[in-house]
């Protein structure tokens, strides 16, 4: 039976994020994923998995992450102490093996979701390391002279926050898709999802805000779809109400518990300065 992604309850997915999807199952290749961070990149991952009644295997991917670690590591530092210890089982070397994602991905008797979670955050040479092994689908184990081949092949979603280019070679070995920033009508089905009881009106006028923020020149982080689901649970907590967002007194440019929107100084300054400045403003 084939398998196809249409979204879950909990996910809205644009129709050519599930075209992406269910092209990259179908070319059996990885999936590429960029996008601004907070747009649901990582999410997908879950959701697939949750819509295909499939195991998920999550690969974080930290700067000091090797290509290696996704396969196996092998402790030899553990087994000489073994050794001098005079430990039962040290001479089979598989008990100093420790599997890594990929193999744990490759064991599994039913397709996994196997998520490689931020690949650019490690060195250059990081996803170039792994051409071999996502392009096969198997790898060679030396200690134990054994090749560990993917029993079925897993659905792989790779995840970038475009902090570096990736290599050519490793591009041409996937399915590529950037999400775009949500547009008011599809953030406003977003917000729906997490608060179905919300009033419109406190919505309307939260997204009025959020996307004015967003086009503020000279912003250093624009406020992401997480954010933005944060600052309506505390204006939703703080029973703020709509009225407080159309706010026109140039003293209160700010919007309500704007940390959960500006997460640094600079940004902070920025909204402080265009206040001062509409303050100077001469008054019809």
């Amino acid at each position: 039976m084939r398998q196809r992604f249409e979204g879950t309850d909990d996910y809205v997915a644009t129709e050519d994020l599930k075209v992406a999807v269910n092209a990259a199952i179908a070319l059996e290749r990885p999936l590429l994923i960029k996008g601004e961070p907070g747009t649901g990149k990582t999410v997908l991952a879950y959701e697939i998995a949750k819509a295909l009644d499939a195991p998920l295997i999550t690969w974080h991917i930290k700067s000091t992450t090797k290509a290696h670690q996704g396969l196996y590591e092998y402790d030899a530092v553990t087994r000489l102490r073994d050794s001098q210890l005079g430990e039962i089982g040290v001479k089979d070397v598989k008990n100093y093996i420790k599997k890594g994602k990929l193999w744990e991905a490759f064991e599994s008797p039913v397709r996994p979701v196997l998520l490689i979670d931020e690949i650019d955050k490690a060195d250059i040479e990081f996803p170039n390391d792994l051409l071999q092994e996502l392009d096969r689908m198997e790898f060679y184990v030396y200690e134990t002279n054994e090749t560990i081949k993917a029993a079925i092949r897993p659905i792989v979603l790779i995840t970038s926050n475009n902090e570096k280019e990736l290599p050519d070679a490793f591009l041409r070995r996937c399915f590529f898709h950037y999400i775009r920033f949500p547009e008011a009508e599809t953030m406003n089905e977003i917000v729906e999802v997490h608060y179905p009881n919300i009033k419109q009106k406190l919505v309307s006028e939260a997204l009025n805000v959020f996307y004015q923020i967003r086009d503020v020149p000279g912003l250093k982080k624009k406020p992401s779809t997480s954010e933005l689901l944060d600052w309506l649970k505390l204006l939703l907590n703080e029973d703020i109400p709509p009225e407080a967002l159309k706010e026109k007194d140039p003293t209160k440019l700010i919007p309500p518990l704007h940390g959960a929107l500006l997460k640094n100084e600079q940004d902070v300054h920025l909204f402080e300065r265009l206040a001062f400045l509409a303050r100077r403003e001469p008054r019809n």
